[in-house]
């Protein structure tokens, strides 16, 4: 695939109108775009459709700014075929990673050899962030994903203090951590079996978390910069969906022998923009959906990430 044109581009998320102009990554991969004189476009899921043979998206011309209030807009919607009109389809709406997003993926994976869709959806389809991990047992916490009861006291009883959280959630959201003791443990446990007919996810908590919860980012397949999350007084949850603080940070030894050893399979995997979740040294989630932490990371550190994911892509689309 090559573009003898200024790239077509539609973001595939949730409304652009609604973002935070200084933290959204999206807006940030949107606003480098445009300064290259990209062509943009946006649509939501709900305006994606296969229709005899030809995947089209309701799309929405796009014009950002970084004009907070004013920093999106918009011509009228047109149909557009995104394997003959589009260039690169960002897929950036936010999980739950749900038969809906499954779906998204699918039909997004039939542009293969037309379009360049980023992430690649095979491999985000494939590879839900708390499962992706499992393949590196070696750098996660020791972890458990099951229905069954007894197998969850057991993992509590051996480790005493656990985290709790669903396996296709996202942001923070229900992750709990269960200390020794806890009388709220089978409460939480009925609440995760009726309201979902998923398997949990359990690991050993990691008491390093107080000092944050690292953010690194990886371009296909490089470490190009990492922020810390440090949870708010009394919380255990980091991420910044639910109150966490951005704070500087850096690269120790322990995350580049984490990054090297998954990097090879990201960028294998057609995986340009990835954010990986450190704790000390054990890595918990390996996000491909659409990882978070660019503004920041530029912001604390000079490193623009969006740029260099636009860099991967052009090398990849031969422009």
């Amino acid at each position: 695939m090559t573009a003898s044109h200024p790239l077509r581009v539609a973001f595939q998320m949730d409304p652009m109108e609604g973002v935070n102009v200084d933290a959204d990554t999206t807006f940030a991969l949107a606003e480098v775009a445009a300064d290259r004189g990209y062509e943009l476009f946006e649509y939501g899921p709900e305006h994606l459709a296969y229709n005899a043979g030809v995947i089209q998206a309701n799309v929405r011309p796009m014009t950002v700014r970084r004009e907070p209030g004013n920093h999106v807009s918009f011509e009228p919607r047109r149909v557009i075929d995104l394997g003959k009109d589009i260039d690169v389809v960002w897929m950036r709406q936010d999980p739950p990673f749900d038969m809906a997003y499954i779906t998204a993926a699918h039909l997004l994976e039939r542009l293969k050899g037309e379009t360049l869709v980023v992430n690649d959806p095979e491999w985000v389809r494939s590879c839900p962030e708390k499962i992706l991990p499992l393949d590196y047992p070696e750098l996660m916490p020791e972890t458990l994903i099951t229905r069954d009861r007894e197998a969850i006291d057991a993992f509590r009883t051996k480790h005493k203090d656990v985290i709790l959280k669903p396996l296709f959630g996202n942001g923070g959201a229900g992750v709990f951590l269960v200390k020794d003791g806890d009388s709220n443990y089978d409460s939480l446990l009925e609440m995760f079996m009726e309201s979902s007919r998923e398997p949990i996810i359990a690991q050993a908590f990691l008491k390093d978390v107080a000092k944050g919860d690292k953010r690194i980012i990886i371009i296909d397949g490089e470490p190009v910069g990492a922020i810390n999350r440090v949870p708010q007084k009394g919380q255990t949850r980091s991420n910044m969906h639910v109150g966490g603080t951005a704070v500087p940070t850096e690269l120790t030894q322990d995350d580049l022998r984490i990054c090297h050893a998954i990097g090879p399979m990201l960028k294998e995997r057609g995986q340009i923009l990835v954010g990986i979740d450190v704790i000390g040294d054990k890595m918990t989630e390996i996000n491909i959906t659409s990882p978070t932490g660019v503004q920041e990371l530029k912001r604390f550190t000079g490193v623009d990430a969006a740029a260099l994911c636009w860099d991967a892509i052009e090398k990849r689309l031969g422009t």
